[in-house]
Parts: C-alpha cells; structure tokens; sequence
C-alpha cells in the first residue's frame, strides 16, 4: 500500500518548542486521528463559600453591603493579598507594585452574608459565594501564606479593605482529569522513526486540509509514549498511546466545525448559530486560522450589515461581525485585542466603514454586566464584554453603527 506523506491525514504534530532559537520547527508526523483531542467539558463547577474574617470593608464591596439579597450585591474580582511578616516572607514570593504573588483571586462574587466580627469590635465577617481563579502554574492554594491578614482590591486595584483572616480559600481541590490521548494512524517523519516509547511529544496541533494546506487551533499535545502498535488504517501506520493529552481539550461539538472546513468551509451565512457559546468561541477561532491572506481591504466608506438575531453573547457577535464584513466563515476578530487589529485594516475593511446592525435589540438583551464565562477554565473568566465596549471601540476607530 503506498501513499502520500498527507495522504489520509487530518492532523499533523509540528514541534515549535524543543530546537534552538532560529531553527525552523520540525514535523513530527501526521494522523487520521487523535482520540483525547475533542472531549466534552466536565460539569459546570458549582460556586464555593468563602469568608472574610475580621474584615474593615472599603469602596465597591462596602457598597455591595447595602444590597445584600440582591443582584447588586455582586463584584467581579477580589484580589487577596497577605500582609507577610517581613521574617516570614517565603523564598519564592516576589513583589510587583500592587500585590505579590502569593495572592489569590476570588472571582465573579456575591456577598450573601454580614455579621459582627469575633476578633475587634467595628469589624465585620463577610460570607461570599463565588470561584478560585486557579493558575496550576503559579500553584494551587492549598496553604495559607504566613502574614498578619489580607489587603483586598478589585480588577483595577480599587481599594476593597482588609480583612484579619480568610476561610474556604486554601484547601486541597480535586485535581483536574487528564484525559490521555492516542494518535490513530500516525505516520512518523524521520525525528520519531526508530524507538519511541518512553519518548515525549511536544507538538502544536495543526488541521491538514484536504489540499494539503496546514492550519493551525487544535492545541498542543505535551506527553510522554507509552505504547506503539501498528495500526489497522494502513501499513505503515501506527497507534500511539500517550501518557497525558491536549493541554486544553476542544469540546466535542468542535470536531464538527473542522469537518465543516475541511469538506471547504461554510456555504451560507449563520450555520455558526445552531452551536452553543463554547462552540461559537472555536468557530470564531477557525474562521481566523481558514482566513484567506492576501486579499485586498474593500474600499472605505463600505457599509456593512450585520445579522443580530442570535448575538445572544459576545462570541456570537465576533462570528456575525465577520460574516457581515466578509461572507460565510468570515472573520473579524474573536476578542476584543483582535476586532481592534482588525480595525486597523488588512482583515477585510478599510476605515471608515459604516455597520448597519440589524435586529440590534437582541444585543442589548444580552451584551450587558455580568461574569464573562466562555470556557470551564476558571483562568479566563472576566467580566462581560458589554455592548457599550464593543460602540466604543467602533468610535474610536472611525466606525459608524447604526442601529436596526
């Protein structure tokens, strides 16, 4: 049986990270498959309860106190910042001008009960529900630093107060699942031929088309070898088990949208609407990787029309923004960083343009405050990006919205 290096292949590993700074990055191999590579998100965490012990509370959160019972009684963030002994500062802990690292971050907050404090007449326990912002990189927090109480303050740096003591913060979580993955008919290039178990991989993901073009969105694949066996899509052709997996997962639902491109893209504008809002996020991902370089910005003072029925989040806005600047599949953006590079021209539209927004109530439904929650990566959660936010930008660089 004789084929091509790509022919039958969906997925090629290209090795970015291990040479030296310079040299060009090097194909590992190429694969019909990856089992591990769309797996379906676990189960929405429920909110934990915390409480701030001895608390002298300042600015948003003092006001929040006023709504107890109420929506109002929310705050986006609370930074929690040790006030170490000077003698009992850890090795590892480094100061930057608003905080340290030994801080913790309490995400989209309610407070939801107040009382008199044990520990000083005029203090307060504060009881809060809401998230751990965990970062497994800088450590989990399951010891509490050494230090005289927290400083607390808001996304901005707000004073929020302080407090003498916190409970519910620092404790051991269940640790996240791995989910292992195993490349199906691989076929090495000359860096793996010879013996691989026991071998690490450390490889961007990249969707082979079916011309052979390579685009890139699907992850990185960061693991050790722990079986190789010879495959039954073809001589030649191996199964690959590893001993971890993607270091973030594509949803299940995704591995639809790649087939949708690799079969030539989307024919019709708004097939983006029948998925949910993780869904959209990587449809909004796709549409910049399939993105084809090179053509010419249409002419300035173009008028766009956006379809606003179903911007019911912001990343239904970033599939429809790119449909109405460049078609089925098109892309404009799909965060704010990128809708302003776009902005600047070389993505479809030449300043200044005009956007009609259709169906513009549907936005102002939706686009509002609240807690950003895109993925069930407690890293990337922030506040909403609100309709306003989008208007501004829009402003700032010379677009006119008008509103339908």
């Amino acid at each position: 049986m004789t084929t091509s290096p790509l022919s039958g292949a969906r997925w090629l590993l290209l090795d970015e990270y291990t040479g030296e700074v310079g040299e060009p990055d090097v194909t590992l191999g190429v694969c019909h498959d990856i089992d591990g590579l769309f797996v379906d998100p676990e189960p929405f965490p429920p909110p934990e309860t915390f409480t701030l012990l001895g608390c002298d509370p300042a600015g948003p959160l003092l006001e929040a106190l006023r709504y107890l019972g109420t929506e109002r009684a929310w705050l986006p963030s609370i930074a929690l910042t040790p006030v170490h002994r000077s003698e009992q500062r850890p090795a590892e802990c480094w100061e930057y001008e608003y905080g340290c690292s030994c801080e913790e971050e309490l995400i989209d907050v309610t407070v939801v009960g107040r009382r008199p404090s044990a520990a000083r007449d005029g203090l307060v326990d504060l009881d809060l529900r809401g998230y751990v912002r965990l970062l497994p990189e800088n450590g989990l927090p399951e010891e509490k630093p050494d230090g005289t109480g927290f400083r607390l303050s808001a996304l901005d740096n707000e004073k929020l107060g302080e407090c003498l003591d916190v409970a519910g913060v620092f404790r051991v979580r269940p640790a996240a699942p791995v989910h292992p993955a195993t490349l199906i008919g691989f076929r090495p290039e000359v860096p793996l031929l010879g013996p691989v178990e026991g071998r690490r991989i450390t490889a961007s993901l990249m969707a082979v088309q079916r011309d052979g073009r390579t685009v890139g969105g699907a992850g990185v694949l960061s693991a050790a070898v722990v079986s190789v066996r010879p495959s039954s899509l073809g001589d030649g052709l191996l199964d690959i088990a590893l001993d971890g997996g993607v270091e973030e997962p594509l949803p299940s639902g995704a591995r639809e949208i790649f087939q949708m491109w690799y079969d030539g893209g989307p024919a019709e504008p708004n097939l983006w609407a029948r998925y949910g809002r993780l869904l959209r996020h990587e449809w909004a991902g796709l549409a910049g990787s399939h993105r084809l370089r090179g053509l010419p910005d249409k002419a300035a003072g173009t008028t766009y029309h956006l379809d606003g029925r179903f911007v019911t989040d912001i990343d239904a806005f970033y599939c429809a923004v790119g449909e109405a600047i460049n078609g089925p599949g098109g892309y404009f953006g799909w965060n704010l960083d990128a809708l302003n590079d776009c902005l600047y021209g070389g993505w479809g539209a030449a300043r200044p343009f005009r956007l009609v927004w259709h169906h513009s109530d549907v936005a102002r439904r939706h686009l509002v405050p609240g807690y950003d929650r895109p993925t069930h990566d407690l890293r990337y959660w922030r506040p909403n990006v609100e309709l306003d936010d989008l208007l501004e930008i829009f402003s700032e660089r010379g677009v006119e919205v008008e509103f339908r």
